[in-house]
């Protein structure tokens, strides 16, 4: 399956996701919006992990501000994009939360803007040693999207957030990586084969569990200490009550390696 501008390719019960309109350095238009969207709900019942890149030199420069200002113009008020792309672009990231699968970001070249906060969305993410990463919206006088006030002081700290922020100063993946932005930098080379092989090892666990997983590491953002306790004990009832449980009990017992089945 392929949808332009999105790429689709299955790999085993890995889903590779490639943002592809490398002449914008994958900008994000209306279009790529719609399809990442639509491509997130055809995989997420198909595969078991998903890799998101980018294609040619950038993972994503961010919004589109050509298709932004002419959609502007258009419709006679500056909201329109904010109104439109931006509030389907929102449920794309909820959706990459909400999946209850790994998402994995290879980030290859620039990550910028929104298309950074569409990395650190995912689960985890691993960068080439070339790609760069930073909050620019303050370069064109606008504030962040994509969740980035939201996840990136839980990654990095507040007054580093802030700095990220208020300057769009630009990061390459080492630095990131020493912040706590990225789990891996590798070199350019590796990076897709990296990535497959970390998403295909996730593939093979109990993805039912990661699921769960990610949804009490939203929770622990609002929870207290005794709610969050008492979350994980009625979550873990759910998984204690899967074919995974038991299966990995048995595998536990009888000295071999478990086979799950990601229910």
């Amino acid at each position: 399956m392929s949808l332009e501008p999105v790429q689709l390719e299955m790999i085993d019960t890995v889903a590779m996701v490639t943002l592809s309109r490398p002449e914008s350095l994958n900008a994000l238009n209306l279009k790529m919006i719609q399809n990442l969207q639509a491509t997130i709900l055809t995989v997420r019942n198909r595969a078991r992990a998903i890799v998101l890149t980018g294609a040619g030199r950038a993972f994503c420069a961010g919004g589109d501000l050509q298709e932004m200002r002419k959609i502007a113009e258009e419709e006679g008020r500056i909201e329109a994009f904010f109104d439109g792309p931006l509030r389907l672009l929102n449920e794309c990231i909820l959706l990459i939360r909400q999946t209850a699968l790994p998402f994995i970001a290879a980030v290859n070249g620039v990550a910028s803007g929104a298309g950074c906060n569409l990395a650190l969305a995912c689960d985890l993410v691993i960068a080439a040693e070339s790609a760069r990463f930073n909050q620019a919206f303050i370069r064109i006088g606008l504030t962040p999207d994509c969740g980035g006030t939201f996840i990136l002081p839980r990654l990095v700290g507040w007054r580093r957030a802030t700095e990220l922020l208020m300057t769009g100063e630009m990061l390459d993946s080492r630095r990131a990586l020493e912040i706590g932005m990225i789990n891996a930098v590798v070199p350019d080379s590796e990076l897709m084969s990296q990535a497959l092989v970390l998403a295909g090892r996730l593939a093979l666990s109990p993805t039912a569990a990661i699921g769960r997983i990610k949804e009490l590491l939203e929770a622990s953002f609002t929870n207290d200490y005794s709610g969050q306790l008492e979350l994980e004990r009625k979550v873990q009832i759910q998984s204690g009550q899967t074919s995974d449980f038991k299966e990995g009990v048995a595998a536990f017992i009888e000295k071999r390696p478990p086979k799950f089945m990601g229910g």
